[in-house]
């Protein structure tokens, strides 16, 4: 039923409205790109490094992004983030500022094929407007043209420093959903640090620097690794191991919701890192010292009592959570001891019960989730 002018419904809408415009401030700036290189340069705009490996763009839509300043067509704006010390965070426009960058050879980026490094100039190619670009450098444009592009204007909208938080967050991932073709982690990884960075790092430096974990996915593709599939699966985790009450179908929702909770900047859920980064590193040292490689790969079938050499989501799941009651039982620093847990781990992943509980679709959720769980839980309590 429609509200009708001047009820009190729609007095209260007008008032929410108004209430949230409060959690606001921003600015618009018009500012040209040689302005923004100097700002990259000198630290004043930060463009993160888990957020420009984002940089995906085609040499071709590089050219053809720097075709367009010189015709003088229309440029979106690009979006900042004001933080405490005055500096900027990009939130949104990674493809176009980078693409400029790299025509300038000013831009870094390891993660592409081949890498680029500074002073690497973009040669265009593709530009169908004015093909006569194609095969240029910046420095093969002349003066005038040069300066042409350094004076080329773009929008910048800046969220100031006294904006609420979350609000910040919010206009990230509606700005970033439905743009470039983001992973759900890279995505996490960009905007919940608008929110809060420290549960965010946290993750992120156990994904980087713990050499367990990493032996135990090392069979992850290196696309997934270019996605941060590697820093998900510790979310994926944590939320797991605190959360998982709450999980219903959706992975994604799942792990997205907790991590903002964690994050929360007014209310973050209990986590207690000490005690959390013990347990996670405890789970994988366990499981790289008794299957290496093979922590997370299924049964061969071709070869009876052997593993493949792969990565399996749902073994991941069930081995990391069955685990958890047995961390202080499991002790894999004793020959004995690694020899009986080496044994009961592959006996699990030898069990046709398990195998059955671990191939196929259909089985994200709850129910086939707490079965895979409570396999591998019910096998450790008999025999540790």
């Amino acid at each position: 039923m429609a509200i009708k002018e001047g009820g009190g419904a729609i007095i209260d809408l007008i008032k929410a409205v108004d209430l949230q415009l409060k959690n606001v401030h921003t600015q618009s700036l018009d500012i040209s790109f040689n302005e923004l290189t100097d700002m990259v340069e000198h630290g004043e705009l930060d463009i993160r490094p888990d957020y420009q490996r984002l940089f995906q763009w085609s040499e071709g839509a590089r050219s053809r992004f720097i075709e367009s300043l010189l015709l003088e067509m229309p440029v979106p704006p690009i979006y900042v983030v004001e933080e405490e010390d005055n500096k900027k965070l990009l939130i949104d426009g990674l493809q176009r500022l980078s693409s400029y960058l790299h025509f300038r050879g000013r831009l870094e980026a390891s993660h592409l094929k081949p890498p680029l490094k500074k002073g690497d100039q973009l040669i265009l190619q593709d530009c169908d407007i004015l093909p006569e670009l194609n095969g240029l450098t910046f420095d093969d444009l002349g003066v005038a043209l040069q300066i042409k592009l350094r004076r080329s204007f773009v929008r910048m909208e800046v969220i100031r420093k006294g904006s609420n938080p979350k609000f910040k967050y919010h206009m990230f991932k509606r700005l970033n959903t439905g743009g470039e073709a983001l992973t759900a982690q890279q995505l996490r990884n960009c905007t919940i640090r608008l929110l809060s960075s420290k549960f965010n790092d946290f993750i992120n430096d156990l994904a980087d620097t713990s050499e367990d974990f990493r032996m135990c996915i090392s069979t992850i593709s290196d696309d997934q690794f270019l996605g941060a599939y590697d820093k998900e699966l510790v979310l994926r985790f944590f939320a797991l191991k605190n959360w998982r009450d709450h999980f219903r179908h959706d992975v994604t929702d799942f792990l997205t919701e907790y991590m903002e909770v964690v994050s929360d900047p007014d209310k973050p859920a209990d986590f207690d890192y000490e005690k959390e980064g013990a347990a996670f590193k405890k789970t994988f040292h366990i499981l790289a010292r008794a299957l290496s490689d093979r922590a997370f790969g299924r049964a061969n079938p071709a070869k009876v009592g052997e593993l493949v050499r792969g990565f399996g989501i749902y073994h991941f799941e069930a081995f990391t959570m069955g685990l958890q009651p047995f961390l202080d039982k499991a002790d894999v620093d004793q020959p004995a001891g690694l020899q009986k847990v080496r044994e009961v781990l592959m006996g699990i992943k030898l069990n046709p019960g398990f195998i059955e509980l671990t191939t196929g679709g259909g089985k994200n959720s709850p129910g086939p989730l707490a079965q895979r769980i409570a396999f591998v839980e019910g096998k450790l309590s008999a025999s540790l």
